[in-house]
């Protein structure tokens, strides 16, 4: 059986999902490994481009634009593997990073899912974990990823320094995220209400209701261009984070959806 699958859902991301595969292929993981790339109905040619210049990785065409959630289980169903690494066609993987996630998630059988320490292409670190949401716990995220965004140094130096430490955490970004198929089978993958954001927090919080933990790691680094949906097309992108935050709200926190669909119609 192959050890790891690699699952991208690519919607319009042709260049940036270029240099993702190009970077795994170049310098391919130890670990044994396929790569599927679930297509979200492009327009940009991504799939013919990689077929082409990609020819060992599969592509699955999904039929429509389906969101991150649906995409991601339709390449998790078309593949057998121990392990499946959830990855952003907006990332490069360096080489060595997937085989350290591997070790590493291999050496703690008590652990479902691990993300490693994200960056930039400047190699400022990214906030890609966190605790569970709440109105309290997101105020004061925001508040941090503000202070980071300004360049406020000592908040700058805090995330570099939070993100050099391994922890235990409630969940970790789904740009990149590696998990036990077992796991992921027992909590039924990811939750497809969500079109586009909020299904990581979601799917990590399954798997520590299952009895599962969940590990932010700086045993790989990875980088990540932020924001990429949002800096494409930031409209769209915005209505499906309210959307799905507002679902969040509704699943897990049910008392609160009121008041956020209030702010949120604001």
């Amino acid at each position: 059986m192959t050890r790891v699958a690699i699952v991208i859902v690519s919607f319009n991301a042709r260049d940036d999902l270029a240099s993702t595969l190009a970077s795994l292929t170049e310098a391919p993981p130890a670990t044994s490994h396929e790569i599927v790339v679930v297509d979200n109905a492009s327009t940009d040619g991504a799939p013919a481009l990689v077929r082409e210049r990609f020819p060992a990785v599969r592509v699955i065409d999904s039929g429509g634009n389906l969101g991150f959630a649906r995409a991601s289980n339709i390449g998790i169903q078309a593949t057998a593997s121990e392990l499946v690494l959830l990855l952003n066609p907006d990332t490069i993987v360096p080489a060595g990073a997937i085989d350290a996630l591997v070790a590493r998630i291999s050496s703690a059988p008590e652990v479902s899912a691990i993300g490693p320490r994200l960056v930039d292409r400047e190699g400022r670190a990214e906030l890609s974990f966190g605790t569970m949401y709440s109105p309290w716990n997101e105020a004061r995220r925001k508040i941090a990823l503000a202070l980071d965004a300004r360049g406020v140094g000592l908040m700058r130096r805090w995330i570099a320094g939070a993100t050099r430490r391994e922890r235990a955490v409630d969940w970790v970004s789904g740009a990149c995220l590696l998990v036990r198929r077992v796991a992921g089978e027992a909590v039924g993958w990811l939750d497809e209400r969500y079109f586009m954001y909020a299904e990581d927090v979601d799917f990590c919080a399954a798997l520590r209701k299952a009895g599962g933990r969940v590990l932010f790691s700086p045993v790989a680094e990875i980088v990540h261009v932020r924001g990429g949906s949002r800096r494409t097309n930031p409209g769209p992108a915005l209505d499906a984070w309210h959307a799905s935050h507002l679902a969040f709200y509704r699943k897990h926190l049910p008392h609160w959806a009121g008041l956020l669909e209030w702010y949120l119609k604001r």
